[in-house]
């Protein structure tokens, strides 16, 4: 397998592993002891290492189950990854302040990976949580 093939695979089994499946080991196996992720859950966020992220993703799969992702774009260039996704879920747990309303979203976005050592070394994520807000928020079911 060429290493674009590698980075490539790498990108999807973090969405299918960790998101899809709900796998917090995967985030182990993906994501490199020393790793960033930027801008999730807050735009500002540098969440560093595994631990980190682990502790994150708890609360955003108590907030949201099932989570489904698709990848809906991926374009390798040496050891960086562009990925762009879309995610549907349903709120069904207290989270972003305000009770469970039961509801299905649909939250778009896109990730910015580099590579290194075979895991994510760098990631920088875009999503638009404020139309999800409304979503969740709004009177129609």
């Amino acid at each position: 397998m060429s290493q674009s093939e590698q980075h490539r695979a790498l990108a999807v089994n973090w969405f299918e592993q960790v998101w899809n499946q709900a796998d917090e080991a995967a985030i182990d196996r993906l994501f490199h002891p020393q790793g960033h992720c930027y801008g999730f859950p807050e735009p500002d966020s540098d969440l560093v290492g595994p631990a980190a992220f682990k502790a994150v993703h708890r609360q955003f799969l108590s907030a949201f189950s099932p989570i489904r992702i698709v990848v809906e774009d991926l374009v390798v260039e040496g050891d960086r990854v562009a990925i762009r996704w879309t995610s549907h879920m349903t709120h069904s747990g207290n989270g972003l302040g305000f009770p469970a309303s039961g509801k299905q979203a649909a939250l778009s976005g896109s990730s910015f990976i580099i590579v290194q050592d075979g895991q994510i070394m760098h990631g920088w994520n875009h999503m638009d949580f404020t139309k999800l807000a409304i979503q969740l928020q709004s009177a129609e079911a």
